[in-house]
């Protein structure tokens, strides 16, 4: 579990990086700071919760994610019209290969941040889709405005958050929800894993508590700050705050 902090140390160092380069540097540190996500999330869901639970986050998150953003590029559906420059390095079917990572990367703290707010299994999706799709709020204005994508189509928009489609954030909600939903399922039935006893959230999910509450902290002090981007610290302050700061009391008042 150590490890896991280094780790996360790493990724805390490549974000704070970000705003003071450009260019490929900027760049370079998106990609890092991606992968190093993606193997603090794959590697905790493993330690934690064992290796079905982890082989089946990534079969649905990683998996899952490409296959929506590649028929979602090609379709339209569920997000709207987009399209990936080339900034992000090697794409398959239109897709970088860095995106279904950024997917499981956020998406495995969201989970274990809605088991630490709630014990109701139906709430528990809910609240993880809304902390999985909120993450966007920050995400999609910090990344379009770098030319990391592009929306063909791009109203109407949130106020303040001007060329990105309001079908964006609702085709995350839809998608996150869907994905919390069937990781729900396989962690459900996973009957060789400790499911049960770690159904409740433990002191071994403190390095995704801390990955979810410093990503929204940081987004929203970079956005304000850092990014020129005031309406999308705003915006995701309030969507994803809406699991980070019950996380947050949660985590004060156990």
């Amino acid at each position: 579990m150590n490890k896991l902090w280094i780790l996360f140390g790493a990724l805390v160092l490549a974000e704070i990086g970000y705003p003071l380069t450009e260019g490929r540097a900027r760049t370079a540190l998106v990609v890092a700071t991606v992968v190093l996500g993606y193997v603090i999330s794959v590697a905790h869901a493993w330690l934690t919760r064992g290796r079905r639970t982890a082989v089946a986050l990534i079969l649905i998150t990683t998996g899952g994610g490409f296959l929506v953003e590649a028929v979602g590029r090609a379709t339209g559906y569920p997000f709207g019209d987009y399209d990936y420059t080339a900034a992000l390095g090697p794409r398959l079917l239109g897709v970088p290969l860095a995106i279904p990572l950024a997917w499981t990367w956020m998406a495995w703290p969201a989970w274990t941040a809605a088991g630490r707010i709630t014990t109701n299994r139906i709430a528990k999706i809910a609240v993880a889709g809304v902390g999985l799709a909120a993450w966007d709020l920050f995400l999609d204005p910090q990344m379009v405005s770098q030319g990391y994508w592009q929306w063909h189509t791009t109203t109407p928009a949130l106020p303040g958050v001007p060329g990105i489609p309001l079908t964006n954030y609702l085709g995350w909600l839809i998608v996150a929800t869907a994905l919390m939903a069937l990781l729900h399922i396989t962690e459900k039935y996973d009957k060789g894993e400790s499911y049960g006893r770690r159904e409740k959230s433990e002191p071994s999910d403190a390095p995704m508590h801390a990955m979810y509450l410093w990503t929204y902290a940081s987004s929203i002090l970079a956005h304000a700050v850092f990014l020129g981007l005031p309406a999308s610290a705003a915006w995701g302050a309030a969507g994803m705050g809406l699991v980070a700061i019950p996380l947050a009391v949660r985590l004060w008042r156990p």
